[in-house]
């Protein structure tokens, strides 16, 4: 089982996706004029906006969700796998990724506001959604959204709940299966109680954990201040293939530092889609501005800090895809993922190092199985209103509970390998989606410019605009301005 799993993860992830990601974020920083970076402030002051209403949460809350999903397992223990593989030059990719996916983050996030609409007394929409109002082509959307809610439903639950197990494992000598039961039971709690509740869980947590991480990795520098000029020059040498020891696997540097950085961030993946279209908004850019900013957030700080914590300490070693030794072992016989993480910080707090690590992880982790849940139940409710079976649900929910509990269970690399195939065929379909759809995300964005230059507080409609199918802003537009 294994063995297939990793033989698909290999063709999935293999160099067509790393382009390709790169290539998409790269187009849309070209065509979009750096939104990610000339609305730089403009991002921070929207997360000020607090609108909300009884069909949707607000743009804060939206942005808390997307991030519990970007900040995850992968901002610890992938970035631990990437520079395991393609060493400290991966950390710098990793950045230059998160860098343009800010630009394919929006793109994405403006789409799915455009095209959301009310079900079920609340705001719905994602990837499936524009790809049907917005391309018109429902088989694919169908397609989308049954891989979807397979991959976040079933395939990648998994990796974050065995995290989950293996660090508290490792830092207090809990059992697997008793810390699976008392995540699954307290997920429940969360998922049964719907959207709203999600969202005020997030809204909570996330801004709380993101801090708290930061604050770690800069006493961990702190205490390692003078050897900080080294360790900048050595990602950067690294990088670009002039480090004595890392410059012959820049390719692999690359690779993993785009592969784990979008898995991490997912800009351009379509997972951030869902939350966003729930959101109380004026103006579908807006929403896409908090989003850009969100990847900023998760790999440019998050991601960052553990990779600096790790490398600085140097808690880690190389060792590329088919060596046979590696090319540096600084900690010999540790297996690469949150055990780097936790060695990096308890060369800095001896006795706490692995429990904080184990509660971080827990944090980050279990927020972004509320994402997850939220983001499959989206996609059973658009296939639910071609198939209008309603008991599908609830059957989702009993199947992505048992799901966390055996994920929490089973061996590691099998839920990281299932966990890869399900998102990385979610990548490609979403790519795709929203390069076709650039021609009305752009017309969404000029409209925004437009607006702001006039002094306007944006609001969205799409005849002004000229986007064709976004019958939710056609009535909000109409109200917006009898208002004024």
């Amino acid at each position: 089982m294994e063995q297939l799993v990793n033989t698909l993860v290999g063709y999935i992830w293999g160099d067509t996706l790393v382009y390709l990601a790169l290539g998409v974020g790269l187009y849309f920083t070209i065509i979009t004029r750096a939104v990610q970076f000339r609305y730089f402030f403009e991002m921070i002051r929207l997360l000020r906006e607090r609108r909300e209403s009884a069909d949707g949460i607000s743009s804060f809350q939206a942005f808390c969700m997307a991030l519990s999903g970007r900040v995850g397992v992968g901002n610890i223990a992938g970035v631990a796998t990437a520079i395991a593989a393609g060493g400290p030059g991966a950390v710098f990719w990793m950045i230059v990724m998160a860098l343009l996916g800010g630009a394919s983050a929006f793109i994405e996030s403006t789409l799915a506001q455009v095209y959301k609409e009310r079900a079920d007394d609340q705001y719905r929409g994602g990837s499936p959604y524009y790809i049907e109002k917005g391309l018109g082509l429902k088989a694919f959307a169908v397609v989308a959204a049954t891989v979807i809610c397979l991959s976040y439903g079933v395939l990648v639950p998994g990796i974050q709940a065995n995290t989950i197990a293996e660090s508290f494992s490792t830092a207090f000598g809990l059992p697997s299966y008793i810390t699976g039961a008392i995540v699954t039971a307290l997920l429940g709690l969360i998922i049964f109680g719907g959207i709203k509740r999600i969202a005020r869980v997030a809204d909570k947590v996330v801004p709380v954990m993101a801090i708290a991480y930061v604050i770690l990795m800069v006493i961990i520098l702190g205490a390692n201040v003078e050897k900080i000029p080294a360790l900048l020059h050595l990602i950067v040498a690294s990088a670009f293939g002039a480090d004595a020891i890392f410059g012959g696997i820049v390719g692999t540097a690359i690779a993993w530092g785009v592969r784990r950085a979008v898995f991490s961030n997912v800009a351009g993946a379509g997972e951030a889609t869902f939350s966003s279209a729930a959101a109380e908004v004026s103006h579908p850019a807006k929403q896409g501005l908090v989003q850009g900013f969100s990847v900023y957030i998760d790999t440019v700080i998050v991601c960052t800090a553990t990779a600096l914590m790790i490398l600085i300490t140097e808690s880690y070693n190389v060792i590329p895809p088919g060596a046979t030794s590696p090319l540096v072992e600084h900690v010999p016989g540790l297996v690469a993922g949150t055990a780097y993480t936790q060695a990096a910080v308890s060369t800095v707090f001896a006795d706490y190092g692995s429990g904080f690590v184990a509660i971080a992880i827990f944090l980050f982790a279990f927020t972004t199985l509320m994402a997850y849940y939220y983001i499959a139940e989206t996609t059973m409710v658009y296939l639910d209103s071609k198939l209008r079976y309603p008991i599908l649900k609830l059957v989702l929910k009993i199947v992505f509970l048992v799901v966390v509990y055996l994920g929490s269970v089973q061996s590691v690399s099998l839920m990281w390998g299932l966990g890869d195939i399900g998102f990385g065929s979610m990548c490609y379909l979403n790519f795709v989606a929203i390069v076709l759809l650039s021609k009305p995300a752009i017309k969404v964005l000029r409209d925004y410019d437009r607006q702001k230059k006039a002094g306007l507080d944006p609001v969205f409609d799409p005849r002004v605009a000229g986007v064709d199918n976004a019958d939710f802003w056609i009535e909000y537009s109409e109200k917006a301005h009898k208002a004024r």
